[in-house]
């Protein structure tokens, strides 16, 4: 056999186990394993998996994902989120879907100091979904606004997506952050709009809560100091070069921490908690690039992602023709795996095709976040929509994919925003030092 078909069965024999619940990690460095030993030798794939496992856990550059887990999950166990939330709901609360504006508002927030998708839908989800349901929100709505608005932690910089794919690509990590920092506040616009007309158009999906005097709304402000403090601390470093990712991570972990115990609002057990899941994130990740490493070399040797490049090329279709149809490869294939799976799996392929159409690099991995943000909401997989059900289990699937379709629209209008006008995420980091 050929080393390309080789890696085309080694490719569906990874589906195949992905498909039946086993971890993405361990499946990859399987594969790519056994594929190396197959078409080399078996002595040259164990020094391949030795070394490879041994060059990610020992990577320097590896060392941010867990500073900044870290710092999202002492805000968690802080409070800041719930703090976040009540500053948005003093404002704008008594709006017509204004508890829902305010959730996503919380979820932008909180997605600047968190990382992690996931993360921020769990986090809403427990914070935000009492207070929607006691002024008699549509369970689909309310939902669906938490499973999409938790889609931004993935773009609103710190995101872990983001610290992978720069190292995948070698591309700078702090620009990548700052490049994703306009398309996320444009983001959040458009899902704020989509809900503002879906509530126009069904103004029972959304009662007004009461209002609020200004001397309440002024006594709230003092919940988004900490948030701002954090962000501007970690993304003012960035930006003007004084940190490095790694150290913005952990001055970030650092300003967390200092945050809670002068607030006196992390017990004991909170902070033990928050160790806990950034080791078992942390290692989740590692596991997962790992396995990537080991499944990128194999593919190298079948060069298959070079194959794909040069049957692309090939086709005689203007550039903006083959991006959409890379585009939506990864929508299709967000819709079934796992978004940072479906992206160690997908970048090595695709990247080389970006690059040698002419496309910026910095906006290739924007445009991935957007179309990936878009998979952790739609069936079958929609991981945020799973998060939020496993919180509030007596929400059916079914009702938070449906209250899910408009704020999906938005994202879908923002993905195509970002085609014709790249400045939206190229601005910023164009402007760095």
């Amino acid at each position: 056999m050929s080393p390309t078909l080789i890696g085309m069965i080694g490719f569906i024999i990874l589906l195949a186990l992905i498909f039946s619940q086993m971890p993405v990690g361990f499946a990859m460095a399987m594969v790519g394993f056994c594929g190396f030993a197959f078409i080399v030798s078996w002595d040259a794939a164990l020094s391949l998996i030795v070394r490879d496992i041994f060059e990610v856990f020992a990577s320097y550059n590896l060392t941010v994902i867990p500073l900044f887990v870290l710092m999202g999950q002492i805000a968690y166990h802080a409070g800041i989120s719930t703090r976040l939330f009540h500053v948005a709901y003093r404002f704008i609360g008594h709006w017509p879907g204004g508890m829902a504006i305010a959730t996503i508002g919380a979820c932008a927030g909180f997605s600047a100091i968190c990382g992690s998708t996931n993360a921020t839908a769990a986090t809403m989800t427990a914070v935000t979904l009492p207070e929607m349901r006691k002024y008699h929100y549509d369970d689909g709505l309310a939902a669906g606004v938490i499973a999409a608005g938790g889609s931004l932690g993935i773009l609103v910089p710190p995101s872990v997506i983001f610290i992978i794919y720069g190292i995948m690509t070698e591309q700078s990590i702090g620009k990548l952050f700052m490049a994703g920092v306009l398309p996320g506040i444009l983001l959040t616009v458009l899902f704020i709009i989509a809900i503002i007309i879906t509530t126009h158009l069904n103004p029972k999906l959304a009662p007004r809560g009461p209002k609020t005097g200004w001397k309440e709304k002024m006594a709230s402000l003092s919940g988004l100091i900490e948030t701002l403090i954090l962000f501007l601390m970690v993304m003012g470093g960035l930006f003007t070069g004084f940190f490095t990712p790694t150290e913005a991570g952990g001055m970030g972990a650092f300003g967390a921490l200092t945050i809670a115990l002068i607030r006196q609002n992390i017990r004991f057990s909170g902070m033990v908690q928050a160790l806990f899941e950034t080791t078992r994130i942390s290692c989740m990740i590692m596991v997962i690039v790992a396995g990537a490493t080991i499944f990128g070399h194999f593919l190298a040797i079948t060069r298959i992602p070079y194959d794909i490049a040069g049957w692309v090329a090939g086709f005689q279709l203007p550039p903006y023709c083959i991006m959409g149809m890379i585009i939506l490869v990864f929508l299709l294939g967000g819709c079934f795996i796992d978004s940072l799976a479906l992206i160690m799996l997908t970048v090595p392929i695709f990247y080389p095709v970006v690059q040698s159409l002419g496309y910026d690099p910095m906006w290739f991995g924007v445009i991935i976040v957007l179309v990936t943000q878009i998979g952790v909401i739609t069936p079958p997989v929609g991981i945020n929509v799973y998060v939020v059900s496993g919180v509030a289990r007596d929400i059916p699937l079914q009702v938070i994919f449906r209250g899910v379709i408009p704020l999906l629209l938005a994202l879908l209008v923002c993905t195509m925003l970002m085609i014709p006008f790249p400045q939206i995420a190229l601005f910023l980091p164009q402007m760095m030092h």
